[in-house]
């Protein structure tokens, strides 16, 4: 058999990673799906359009979207159900292919979770995917907007003590990618949601990303698609 050439690598460096959750370290679309397709059809909405909104925002943000005349009232209260729903909810949660050595490779480095999960959720997501959870972190109860507005992302370059354009941003939906690049960071698109929004670089999965720790305290990241 002739030897295969292995895919080229797009090679990136920076100063600080600012990694979303949802989609992008853990997978937890089972559970998404699960509750907002409920509410979905309790409203007489499609839940195959209404999921197309969901991922990457703050659940009283989607519902915005989904019911622009809604009291924003009352999707703060329906936020709040859907939220205990789904923290309640770990069935089916798992890690992103790639994420336990991925995320071992950045012990040490400089990097912050930027969810649109509240604190609550993303720290039972993550102890189901088995994922360290970053000591920084930007969650919802951090920002006054959700994602797509960049206040996640620049709140996270901040953390670091990094301006945004020294940051790069892992994110797998619109919302998320969006944001991250009207922030002014770069982006590493993660899985097929992220492909069609124009990410700087995209990969399949997180075991296509390789990083690599430099002498000045830099990151290098190794990406295949």
């Amino acid at each position: 058999m002739p030897a295969t050439t292995p895919p080229a690598a797009t090679v990136l460096t920076t100063r600080g990673l600012l990694l979303d959750m949802d989609g992008t370290l853990v997978n937890s679309d089972a559970v998404v799906e699960r509750w907002w397709r409920r509410w979905a059809v309790g409203h007489g909405l499609d839940p195959d359009e209404a999921l197309k909104v969901v991922h990457g925002r703050q659940g009283h943000a989607s519902m915005a979207v989904l019911l622009p005349d809604r009291p924003v009232e009352q999707n703060l209260a329906d936020n709040r159900v859907m939220l205990a729903q789904e923290t309640a909810d770990t069935d089916g949660v798992v890690p992103v292919p790639g994420a336990p050595a991925f995320m071992a490779s950045l012990a040490g480095l400089p990097h912050a979770l930027v969810t649109s999960a509240d604190e609550t959720l993303a720290t039972t997501r993550m102890k189901a995917a088995a994922l360290p959870l970053p000591a920084l972190r930007v969650t919802a109860e951090s920002v006054t907007s959700s994602k797509p507005h960049p206040e996640g992302f620049l709140k996270g370059a901040a953390a670091l003590g990094l301006a945004p354009a020294d940051c790069m941003a892992f994110e797998d939906s619109e919302a998320g990618i969006t944001a991250a690049l009207a922030a002014g960071t770069r982006v590493v698109g993660i899985g097929p949601r992220a492909l069609p929004h124009s990410p700087t670089v995209h990969a399949e999965d997180l075991t296509h990303v390789r990083v690599e720790a430099l002498r000045d305290g830099g990151i290098r990241l190794h990406i295949t698609a």
